[in-house]
């Protein structure tokens, strides 16, 4: 269950179900900022944050007692929740308490409205269950997670928004763009650890092109949304996913020289590194 490595520190944000909040409030701003939302208190990025992190700890723990029971080997981010899951169950409760007050006394109350679609993606996702004994690459699952995550953290900068409406996030360029990156994202990791589980050299190959060809449609459509786009606001954001979509697939063409467990934390980086590029782009 658990391995006898020292713990990096650079894997601690990624053991304590971290980087996911983090990553999600980072795009929070840059959403915010294309809209142009006026004003965007410092409680919507917490409530984000907390909202994403109970999600992402719950999991993690459901996943480590499936393994478990299927005789599986815990990896080693299921094994550390498992080994403090009592803490990590506290905390659970702690912060969706404290997530909720924050939706219900300082966000605009349009923001329950919004999270009923949040809700069921959400609730997609965790009736999925987890992988399980398969090894087969959980899509559909990914693509639920992709959904919840981006339009979760969407439509926390668009209830901001004056003329806010739930139409108008769904058929959103940006939101759709950031869906699609995230969920390359979180699939990403999963066909990693399957193309390193198996000794096919076809196998291999098919896993690396099943990142390569979405990551540069993806690419393809973030300059082009840029070059036509009428209004100069989205543009950095275009630019952002593009950035991010070009490190994902560097990571990929060079993944084995990195541990697993760097993988993931890098995976998060990719998504990190247009956060300061975007409001350069900006000025």
């Amino acid at each position: 269950m658990r391995e006898n490595r020292p713990t990096p520190i650079w894997l601690l944000p990624n053991l304590l179900s971290l980087d996911a909040p983090l990553v999600a409030v980072a795009w929070l701003y840059m959403l915010a900022s294309t809209w142009r939302v006026d004003f965007l208190p410092w409680q919507a990025a917490a409530a984000l944050a907390g909202a994403v992190w109970v999600i992402y700890a719950s999991d993690r723990l459901r996943d480590a007692r499936r393994r478990l029971g299927a005789g599986m080997p815990l990896l080693r981010r299921h094994a550390f929740h498992w080994q403090h899951r009592g803490v990590f169950l506290m905390l659970i409760v702690v912060v969706s308490l404290i997530t909720l007050r924050l939706a219900l006394f300082s966000l605009p109350p349009g923001i329950f409205v919004y999270a009923l679609l949040g809700g069921i993606f959400v609730a997609g996702f965790f009736m999925l269950g987890s992988r399980g004994d398969s090894q087969e690459v959980p899509y559909l699952k990914n693509i639920l997670a992709g959904l919840a995550f981006a339009y979760g953290t969407a439509m926390t900068a668009h209830v901001f928004l004056l003329t806010q409406h739930m139409g108008n996030l769904l058929l959103s360029k940006e939101m759709l763009s950031f869906a699609v990156l995230c969920i390359i994202n979180i699939t990403a990791i999963d066909v990693w650890e399957h193309s390193k589980s198996s000794a096919d050299v076809e196998v291999k190959a098919e896993d690396e092109f099943s990142l390569t060809l979405p990551l540069a449609l993806l690419a393809g459509a973030m300059l082009v949304f840029a070059l036509k786009s009428g209004n100069i606001y989205p543009r950095p954001f275009f630019y952002a996913v593009l950035i991010a979509a070009a490190a994902l697939q560097i990571l990929n063409r060079n993944r084995q020289r990195f541990s697993l467990d760097l993988q993931r934390v890098l995976a998060d980086v990719c998504l990190l590194l247009p956060f300061p590029l975007f409001f350069i782009m900006r000025l």
